[in-house]
This record gives C-alpha cells, sequence and structure tokens, in this order.
C-alpha cells in the first residue's frame, strides 16, 4: 500500500484525533496526560510554530506528526517532533517513513539538528526506527516517566545532525 504524508492545519486535525486519542490514553508512550483534550491536542500539534502532518494509506490517517524548534530563541535551530501511528498499523513502517518525510522537512525549513526529548526507555520499536534514522541516545533522564504497566521508567534523549 501506498503512503502520502502530508502537512494538515488545524481544522483537519480531527482525522488525526482517534489516534492520538488512543496513543495518549494508553499512559505508555508520552508524557501527556492521558486525558489530554481534542483542543488541547490541537493545539499542542498544530499552533505555530508547530507543524502537523498525516499519513494515509488509500485515504485513511494511520498516523501522525508534529514538528517544532525544540527550544525557542536561541535553541530554535533544532527541531522537535513527535510521532503517532494508528495500533491497527504499526509495525509496516509508517513511523519510519514518518521519520525520513520530517527530517526532510526539518532540514528545508533550516534546522541543523533534531532532537527527542522524552523516549520512553520500555518504547523498543521507537528506539529502533530512530536509531535507524541516525539518533543516538545523548542523555538519560532516570526514573523521568510513571509507567502505568511497569513503574517509573528511564526517559532517554535522543539526537541527531541533520
Amino acid at each position: 500500500m501506498a503512503l502520502a504524508i502530508r502537512e494538515i492545519g488545524p481544522e483537519e486535525f480531527a482525522s488525526l484525533w482517534p489516534i492520538f486519542h488512543a496513543v495518549v490514553a494508553a499512559g505508555d508512550t508520552y508524557t501527556y496526560d492521558p486525558g489530554t483534550t481534542l483542543e488541547a491536542a490541537r493545539r499542542l500539534w498544530t499552533d505555530p510554530p508547530a507543524r502537523c502532518f498525516v499519513a494515509e494509506e488509500e485515504g485513511a490517517v494511520v498516523g501522525g506528526y508534529t514538528l517544532r524548534p525544540n527550544q525557542p530563541g536561541q535553541g530554535s535551530h533544532v527541531a522537535n517532533a513527535g510521532y503517532m501511528v494508528a495500533p491497527q498499523a504499526r509495525s509496516r513502517g509508517v513511523a519510519s517513513a514518518m521519520c525520513a518525510h520530517s527530517l526532510d522537512v526539518a532540514r528545508a525549513a533550516g534546522y541543523r539538528a533534531m532532537q527527542f526529548n522524552a523516549v520512553v526507555a520500555t518504547n523498543d520499536a521507537a528506539i529502533r526506527v530512530w536509531t535507524k534514522h541516525g539518533f543516538e541516545v545523548i542523555g538519560r533522564v532516570p526514573e523521568g516517566f510513571r509507567n502505568p504497566r511497569g513503574g517509573f521508567t528511564d526517559l532517554l534523549i535522543m539526537h541527531r545532525k541533520l
């Protein structure tokens, strides 16, 4: 199946909401409050300077990502991104395709690097994908995440130059 990735605005975020909600409600891969509302999620992922993209297969949204500066001002040359894939689309390369796309978009936007600030250390699938795309673990926050399935878990900081 062909995967198409395209940018969306806030008016289309509802198409990504079921995936966002399922991922965040699970509580095991993102630091977002599991009770995050549609409006809060829309603001987080689409309010400038954030940009939001969806991955579609045959017109159905199967994933999405947000891209933004990692820090304001003097740190705004480093990008940050977050990715979510629909449960039924996992293990099919959607996250990898979105990562590659986001690296291209970040380069084109003038970013010099990309950093992930909070990769849950037990999220082996994500760590494999990010490593495949050239990210390295540059730091660790001991017990920085309350995992509902495994207690306190480390958070990894991952980085790569563009």
